[in-house]
Parts: C-alpha cells; structure tokens; sequence
C-alpha cells in the first residue's frame, strides 16, 4: 500500500509498506533538468534519510522521459548557469554535492531520454533499470561544452576509461539494449514494467538488514560525494569559459534549429 509521503517542488514522494519510497520527478513530459529541481530532489532524499520507514528508493518520473536535460530556450529556471528562484548565490553542483551525499540507495527506473545533466541524475542511483526505448547521452560537446553534475566521477566506475571518452567525446546517443551491454544500465526490461522491476529491486535491497545494508553502502561508496566535489569544481570552471565562445553559442542555435553545428574554434 502507497502512502503519501510528501511534496517537494517538482518531487513528489511515496512510501509503501514494503519500506521502498518512490520519488517522482514531476516536470513532464520532458522533466527538463534544473536547479531548482536538484534542491528539492535534496531536500526529498534528506527527509527520505531522516525516515525509518525509507530503506530504499525507486527515483522515476512522469511523462515521456526521465530528464531530457536542460531546456536552453531561455525559458524559466533551466539554464545551466541558473541560481535558486530566491535569489541564492548557491550553485547547482552544491546541489549537487548535497543529492549525492544522501544516504539511502537509489534505483533509477529510465524511461525516454535521460540525456546531458538528466544522465547525470541517473548515474546518480546506485543502480539504473531501463528500457529498451530508453536513450542515454552525455551530449556536451556536441553543444560546445563540457561535462558536468560529477560524470567525470561517475560515468568511468559505471561503462569503464574508455567506453565513457567514447560518449563524451562524441554526443552518441545509445539505447536502452546497448547501455545494458555497457554497463550503464543494470537491467534491461519492457516498458510497460520498468516501475514494476525498478520497485521489487529496490524491494529486494529494503529487506535486507538495514545497518548492514547502510555499512557496505559506506564503505562501497561513502566517498563519492567529495569524488563529485573535485569534479564538479574542475568541471564547472570547464563550463564558465566554453559558455563564453561562439562554439557554445553555436551548438546551443543547431540543437534548436536541429541542424549539424558549425563549429569555429572560437
């Protein structure tokens, strides 16, 4: 049985009798990424921790895709350089920082695309269950920027060196079939029972010990959050001078006109 859990800005959260709290990004269809949408996924995953009836979590969202990355239309919140809607001087990578230094485990259920900082969000969770429509892309370069919300900490454990200079490097876009092989995904289900699947994963780990569960979680990934620290800052500096070039401005104005980027080197 689901109870209501509680309502975060554009989160939404669950809890149901088997201890498996599902937390539900409500942005559809897109659930476009942005700052304001990191805080409150914080402050859900904090009063999650802060709840013993929470052993576990299925992070979803509604409509289309998981999170289609940021909108640059220029419309609402959604820039990447965007600070809090209450003027705060906070960055979205302390958001960041923040989300994955939460404690309970996390497993993404990825429907659509979860594409640029929306990747991010899913290599977030402990584990990722996707579909096989599901597309996964580190788009950046792609747009003349680099990298961010810690990939550069997470990606490599996930898929290895290699194959995450290969996404990087190149914008590819891969499906659910072919993140499972890599590795990112680590089960590959239809559709119409990714929540199902997501839930009894999540249910499977609830039911174990729950101090147990929390000590290996530590020990297996305790550190991560200070990892994402160090790759945010380098990789946010990364960001604050592509944002200033005409390859930036480019890519942004061929991803709206849906046309190959002309890039300059400038």
């Amino acid at each position: 049985m689901s109870n209501d859990f509680g309502t975060f800005g554009d989160i939404h959260v669950t809890v149901d009798d088997d201890h498996v709290a599902t937390v539900e990004i409500r942005r559809g269809p897109n659930n476009f990424f942005s700052p304001a949408m990191i805080d409150s996924m914080v402050d859900a995953f904090r009063a999650i921790d802060a709840d013993p009836r929470c052993r576990a979590v299925v992070l979803c969202s509604e409509g289309k895709h998981f999170c289609a990355g940021a909108d640059f239309s220029g419309d609402g919140d959604d820039s990447p350089d965007a600070r809090n809607p209450n003027g705060s001087p906070r960055h979205l990578y302390d958001a960041a920082v923040d989300l994955f230094a939460t404690t309970t485990p996390v497993v993404a259920a990825v429907q659509g695309a979860a594409i640029g900082g929306g990747l991010g969000v899913a290599c977030f969770a402990d584990f990722r269950v996707a579909a096989p429509e599901a597309r996964f892309a580190a788009n950046f370069a792609r747009l003349g920027f680099h990298h961010g919300f810690g990939l550069s900490a997470t990606l490599p454990p996930l898929i290895g060196q290699q194959r995450s200079l290969e996404l990087l490097y190149t914008g590819r876009r891969i499906n659910g079939e072919t993140a499972h092989e890599m590795g990112l995904a680590d089960r590959l289900v239809p559709l119409d029972d990714l929540r199902v699947e997501a839930h009894e994963f999540a249910a499977e780990i609830a039911a174990s010990a729950p101090l147990a569960v929390a000590s290996i979680r530590e020990t297996m990934r305790g550190g991560l959050a200070q990892q994402v620290r160090a790759a945010t800052d380098r990789e946010k500096a990364e960001q604050d001078w592509l944002r200033l070039t005409d390859d930036w401005k480019e890519g942004v104005r061929a991803m709206a006109d849906r046309r190959p980027p002309n890039f300059t080197e400038r």
